[in-house]
């Protein structure tokens, strides 16, 4: 097996680059939540109770989940269809808008059963309070009727990716990327959960350090490790599993080759929303063609300018390049 160590790689953006990215069309699937952000002042404990009372000055939105993916795509230019569930509701509007506004064409279902996902966070002084989540479990209907509308779109798109916050939308996944199997279509898999069977077949699943944890247990070095996630790779008949591990780079997995990018040094402000961003600049850049060691540095590139932002975001050209 061949291991690489590849180090920060500069990237020469040329005007094929550009248009080969703008050509790419993708279809994110999974999860889409709507990320608020209420930002405030506090000096004083509530009376009521061992608490601080934050006095709100400004209120932030922001698409979340598999809309940030999507978001994200749209950032470097590619085209980009979003396939998921919200609300009949103002935050499911909220998201309908925003979408609009950042040129990402919504194929999103409505659920009259159940609330659009809203993660709300109280922030003062730039450290997160508290974070309350609003969501339920998806009518059946609503995911069947998702389903059809995966099948009319994947012909007209190069790939899939599949963002699973495990909150229900991607119950029919397994089928999912049957489908793109036999449409031939590149399938990219930010997973959850400790059951990764659903996900066969896929391109490349991109789990962190404690995602992979709970699939293949604790490793006691880089060969254990390698061993654990090969067999893994190759028991799901995945391309790849690219592993993400915070302040240690990157690892890829491919058949008899293992290659390493190392982190971009800068300060970490917030990991939120961090893996949204390396799986779709992934997704566009081996979608556009791209090599996998590039793509993997340029993911890691992205996802090392992200973290040095509050809370869910994007990446320019110019930050990336």
């Amino acid at each position: 097996m061949t291991d690489r160590i590849l180090q920060p790689i500069h990237v020469q953006l040329t005007l094929d680059d550009v248009k080969n990215f703008q050509n790419t069309a993708l279809l994110v699937v999974g999860d889409v939540m709507l990320d608020r952000y209420w930002f405030g002042d506090t000096e004083r404990i509530s009376p009521e109770a061992p608490v601080p009372i934050v006095a709100i000055k400004k209120v932030e939105e922001r698409l979340g989940g598999a809309a940030n993916v999507a978001r994200n795509g749209a950032s470097l230019g590619a085209k980009i269809k979003l396939l998921g569930l919200i609300g009949n509701d103002e935050a499911g509007l909220q998201v309908q808008h925003k979408l609009a506004q950042q040129d990402i064409e919504s194929l999103l279902q409505i659920d009259e059963t159940v609330p659009t996902i809203v993660k709300l966070r109280v922030v003062a002084r730039q450290q997160q309070l508290i974070r309350l989540d609003f969501e339920e479990e998806p009518a059946q209907d609503s995911l069947t009727s998702k389903f059809a509308s995966f099948e009319e779109t994947l012909p007209l798109v190069k790939g899939v990716i599949f963002s699973d916050y495990g909150k229900g939308a991607l119950k029919h996944v397994a089928r999912m990327i049957e489908l793109c199997q036999q449409a031939g279509k590149l399938t990219l898999v930010d997973p959850k959960g400790d059951d990764y069977s659903k996900y066969a077949g896929a391109t490349v699943i991109t789990p962190n350090r404690s995602e992979l944890r709970q699939v293949i247990g604790n490793w006691s070095s880089e060969a254990d490790l390698t061993l654990k996630a090969q067999n893994l790779r190759e028991g799901l008949g995945l391309e790849a599993i690219l592993l993400t591990r915070s302040e240690e780079g990157m690892t890829l997995f491919r058949a008899k080759q293992v290659s390493h990018v190392g982190a971009q040094a800068r300060e970490v402000f917030d990991v939120s929303g961090a893996g949204d961003t390396v799986i779709s600049t992934l997704g566009v850049a081996l979608a556009a063609g791209w090599d996998w060691d590039l793509a993997m540095a340029l993911a890691n590139r992205a996802g090392g300018i992200v973290v040095g932002k509050l809370g869910t975001a994007t990446v320019s050209w110019e930050e990336l390049l």
